[in-house]
């Protein structure tokens, strides 16, 4: 009787031993996560110069362009595993609104207008390690569409474009703008650390070749030209940074 309670000390740290070696079981085929979490988007801008399309005055308005700042979302992603190493991951999230400000000419603007994107994505990534290691680095690419609603123009932007297009005659004529949609392609890297079966970190960083037309419509009364149209094209690029916590069922 004595030896076998001498054996279970032994036996319980044997079961400790096991347990710790056990495989995690967190990222294996048929697997599905579901990370919540920040998406931080830094656009690499750069702008054309804004064109009056038509009426009195037409052309380039030398100098002009704009910026577009910095903008930050929560995040929602939804990754299915494939196989061990391949998975499909489906990227949504609050659409964060982006603001621009006026840059040359029309810098002394300040803000020009803002609008909020919504940019859902697949993306196919493909894991290194085994499904069962703990920390897991990827690869991926994959596709988003890119439209935008909410576009507003500041007034303050609205009487500068009124007054320039009318030689300060006029500057209440009203403007609105809208942005065109497309197709973009997403390149990705980043890695997932599993503290257990079921819950996990993330941290990916990716990359969106991202470029929109845009199209400003004035108002200006009929002895100044009518309506009249102006356009610009920004390039965006954003390099979008998810940080998020994942859980697997």
């Amino acid at each position: 009787m004595q030896k076998q309670f001498s054996l279970l000390p032994k036996i319980a740290a044997l079961s400790v031993m096991a347990a710790c070696a056990a495989p995690a079981m967190a990222q294996t085929a048929g697997s599905n996560v579901v990370s919540v979490g920040w998406f931080h988007l830094a656009p690499q801008d750069s702008s054309e110069i804004l064109r009056k399309n038509d009426g009195p005055g037409a052309g380039p308005i030398p100098g002009s362009g704009s910026t577009v700042k910095s903008a930050d979302t929560l995040g929602l992603a939804f990754t299915r595993y494939l196989t061990d190493n391949f998975s499909l991951t489906a990227d949504l999230g609050i659409p964060p609104t982006f603001k621009l400000d006026g840059t040359g000419t029309l810098a002394g603007v300040g803000e020009i207008g803002k609008a909020k994107q919504w940019s859902p994505a697949i993306v196919a990534k493909y894991h290194f390690g085994d499904g069962n290691s703990a920390f897991r680095p990827f690869v991926g690419a994959g596709v988003t569409y890119v439209w935008y609603d909410n576009v507003e123009l500041t007034s303050n932007f609205q009487r500068t474009i009124s007054s320039k297009y009318t030689n300060g005659a006029i500057s209440s004529a009203k403007s609105s703008a809208s942005l065109s949609s497309s197709w973009a392609p997403v390149l990705t890297v980043g890695a997932n650390y599993n503290f257990d079966k079921n819950w996990s970190v993330g941290l990916s960083v990716s990359y969106i070749p991202l470029k929109t037309d845009a199209t400003i419509t004035t108002e200006l009364p009929a002895v100044a030209g009518g309506t009249t149209h102006s356009s610009t094209s920004l390039t965006i690029n954003p390099i979008v940074t998810f940080l998020s916590v994942g859980y697997r069922f």
